[in-house]
């Protein structure tokens, strides 16, 4: 390219240096003028500098290009090496997939020899039923009815006994990989979360300065008690306790309203029907706007959008909720970081999951609803505009609804999380008695068991049964069926453990 140019500027400078002296000796006025011609000629000679340098300046524009297509080519290079590694990568991952493949297909072979290996043993069972059938009808004094009768008994019996062996076989072999994987999920969810744990109760205590400040209370006659309960819709138990008044109602946000009016009173010392009626509509108007202000945080907290006013409303009514010792806002945010949590492990809906979590119990923000907090949550969620994965989520989670979704599932799991990990909750005695009555209840309720005992608060049922009338094959079953009972019957946290015990004591006295 450099040749080119330089050859084309050459070409160019002739014919004009042509074209010159063409000029000079071509127009007769110049012939007599040598500085006329000189004067051209240096303007020639300037513009071949031009020239020249213009050339120049090209030469050195040619060089930088050439330098950034060699700093191009590099790049390139580089691009090329990272595609290749980039390939092989790939190939691995491939090999890899493969590799799991064949794996699975092992899994398959082996699931369908398993099956071929039942069906064998039907047909075996089968055969056995036809002999022992043509032999029960050759014995004397057995009807046809009778033999029937017994062939389907023993043959039940294996078959239970067989099918018994191969369910617990394939429950131990995914439960291995089940068991293992979940529970890496819920200790990581639940290292991430904590929360406080309160008394639950229906009455509020209101400590006063002084014996005097409860006659003013009372009031002449009784009035100011009066307009207090009233208003308020509490009752207010004045007892010899001193310097305290009692305040009992099922409803918690009543009971505050009550209690911080009558603190505002006390502090005011004014204390009338017409002050009580004032004061009690400053304080209600103080508790909804820190209600709402509590759901709003609570929805800020978890970074929750575009909630509806009026549900935020019912998460704040839920700060005065508690259930067993729990507080059931603290709880509702709680399950709402698990299930978030448990959804980034599995792949799912983050954003469900939260807005589920936080709106699972907000039923119980609803005081004196006859359904059950989760129909009634599933209804609010619904009315403001919640989408059909929440609310189902919110009506399955205590299985007043089958789970539709995966986050369903999720909600019902950290609920369960939440409320049964330790020191999250505190049980009552009646419950805590009722709970172990009916676990053994339902053990003695098979004819096989002798004794049954519910230990370690619940969480374990040993069930003691006849060593003379059952065998190893009968206990196994027998446990099997008192699992399914207490699933089927009972509501509970975390699991229960069976133990079914067999034993043979052989007792001497030497005299």
């Amino acid at each position: 390219m450099d040749n080119l140019i330089t050859s084309l500027l050459a070409g160019i400078f002739g014919i004009i240096i042509g074209y010159l002296i063409r000029y000079i000796y071509g127009v007769n006025s110049l012939r007599s003028s040598d500085l006329k011609a000189k004067n051209i000629i240096a303007e020639a000679e300037r513009k071949k500098k031009e020239i020249e340098e213009y050339v120049n300046n090209q030469k050195e524009l040619i060089k930088e290009e050439r330098k950034k297509i060699e700093a191009n080519k590099e790049d390139l290079y580089e691009k090329k090496k990272e595609l290749q590694s980039i390939e092989v990568r790939l190939l691995k991952k491939e090999e890899n997939l493969e590799k799991r493949e064949e794996n699975v297909n092992k899994r398959e072979l082996d699931i369908i020899s398993q099956e071929r290996k039942i069906e064998e043993a039907l047909k075996e069972i089968e055969t056995k039923k036809n002999e022992i059938k043509k032999e029960i009808e050759k014995i004397a004094g057995i009807t046809r009815e009778e033999a029937k009768k017994i062939l389907i008994e023993e043959t039940k019996q294996e078959i239970t006994k067989e099918t018994y062996e191969i369910i617990k076989k394939k429950e131990e072999e995914i439960k291995e990989i089940a068991d293992k994987k979940a529970k890496e999920i819920i200790v990581y969810a639940i290292q991430k979360i904590a929360s406080e744990v309160t008394s639950e109760t229906t009455i509020s205590t209101v400590s006063l300065p002084s014996e005097e400040v409860k006659g003013r209370i009372i009031g002449r006659e009784g009035r100011n008690i009066r307009a207090l309960e009233t208003v308020t819709g509490v009752d207010v138990i004045v007892d010899d306790t001193p310097e305290a008044i009692v305040l009992s109602s099922f409803d918690p946000i009543k009971r505050e309203i009550a209690r911080k009016s009558i603190e505002v009173l006390v502090a005011d010392g004014r204390i009338q029907p017409s002050r009580i009626e004032e004061i009690v509509e400053k304080v209600k108007e103080e508790i909804n706007e820190i209600i709402y202000s509590e759901g709003d945080n609570a929805c800020y907290e978890l970074e929750i959008h575009n909630m509806h006013p009026e549900l935020k409303k019912y998460i704040g009514r839920l700060k005065f909720r508690t259930s067993y010792g729990q507080n059931v806002l603290a709880h509702s945010k709680e399950v709402a970081r698990i299930a978030s949590i448990i959804a980034v492990e599995l792949g799912l809906d983050k954003e469900i999951c939260k807005r589920a979590g936080l709106l699972h119990d907000i039923g119980k923000g609803v005081i004196n609803e006859e359904k059950r907090h989760a129909i009634t949550g599933a209804e609010l969620a619904k009315r403001f505009g919640e989408s059909e994965a929440v609310v189902n989520a919110i009506l399955s989670h205590h299985d007043d609804a089958q789970p539709l979704t995966l986050e369903a599932l999720v909600i019902h799991i950290s609920d369960t999380i939440s409320a049964s990990r330790p020191g999250a909750r505190r049980d009552t005695f009646e419950n805590y008695i009722k709970r172990l009555e009916n676990l053994q209840n339902i053990a003695l309720s098979f004819p096989k068991v002798e004794k049954a005992y519910a230990i370690q608060a619940g969480r374990e049922v040993r069930v003691i049964i006849d060593s003379e009338t059952t065998n190893d094959e009968d206990a196994k079953i027998l446990a099997r069926e008192i699992v399914n009972r207490i699933e089927k019957e009972l509501k509970y946290p975390g699991q229960i453990k069976v133990s079914v015990i067999r034993e043979t004591r052989i007792v001497e006295y030497a005299k």
